[in-house]
């Protein structure tokens, strides 16, 4: 069966995720999360995507990332996935393939998903146990997104900068929204439309996309379909 063509649409927000091949290790050092944030910022702004938010954990990494063209999020992934594992394999020593496949997608273009899944990417150590607070936890956005930090890499989007009439307003109130966790049902939403390349929100925004792509941009519902009478 033929992969599914990825949703992608120039200017809509698009949370990704990519894995490590069978779940296996990433990162090993400091060094190399250094090293591959240094790369997702040069990739970045070398084929036009911002991005709002990540979070690196020790097999899999989460992105919020608003693209310029169709060709942007593929070729920063492309370029950026070859240079990191050609560091990692050389500075290990090792061969072969590092992740597992293609990164996984879902698209979302409304206020309470964005900003939500903002907070399901900065949230992820705090989910896994790691750390108590998001705070706590080195390699993700949220210093930077909620405490002000400086950054080179991060682009705040259009729903963020809303937050507030200048820096400080924007972060006080970034910080407000993680006072309360995330829905579990939003969270499965999330998990599940970044999992199947699916697009995230309202049934009026996925007949939009829908309409834009030519194509089905939700799941279907289960069961066979049904046969109409006097065909094959």
């Amino acid at each position: 069966m033929p992969r599914r063509a990825r949703l992608l649409l120039p200017g809509m927000a698009l949370h990704l995720i990519q894995r490590g091949n069978n779940r296996s290790v990433c990162f090993y050092s400091n060094e190399d999360y250094q090293f591959y944030l240094e790369h997702l910022a040069d990739q970045a702004q070398k084929h036009g995507c911002a991005v709002h938010a990540w979070c690196l954990m020790t097999n899999h990494v989460h992105l919020l990332i608003t693209p310029s063209t169709v060709e942007s999020v593929g070729r920063l992934m492309k370029g950026l996935g070859q240079r990191y594992v050609q560091y990692i394999n050389r500075t290990y020593r090792r061969s072969g393939t590092l992740w597992e496949g293609r990164y996984r997608s879902c698209l979302l273009n409304e206020e309470s998903y964005v900003l939500a899944c903002y907070r399901y990417i900065e949230m992820n150590p705090v989910r896994a146990g790691m750390v108590d607070h998001p705070a706590e936890y080195r390699w993700s956005s949220y210093r930077v997104n909620a405490q002000g930090e400086s950054s080179s890499l991060i682009k705040p989007h259009l729903l963020f900068s809303r937050l507030g009439e200048d820096s400080e307003q924007r972060a006080s109130a970034y910080r407000e929204l993680f006072r309360y966790e995330l829905d579990p049902g939003l969270v499965d939403q999330i998990r599940s439309a970044t999992n199947s390349n699916y697009a995230l929100g309202s049934p009026r925004f996925a007949a939009e996309v829908a309409n834009a792509l030519g194509r089905r941009v939700v799941a279907g519902k289960p069961g066979r379909p049904r046969r109409t009478q006097g065909l094959d």
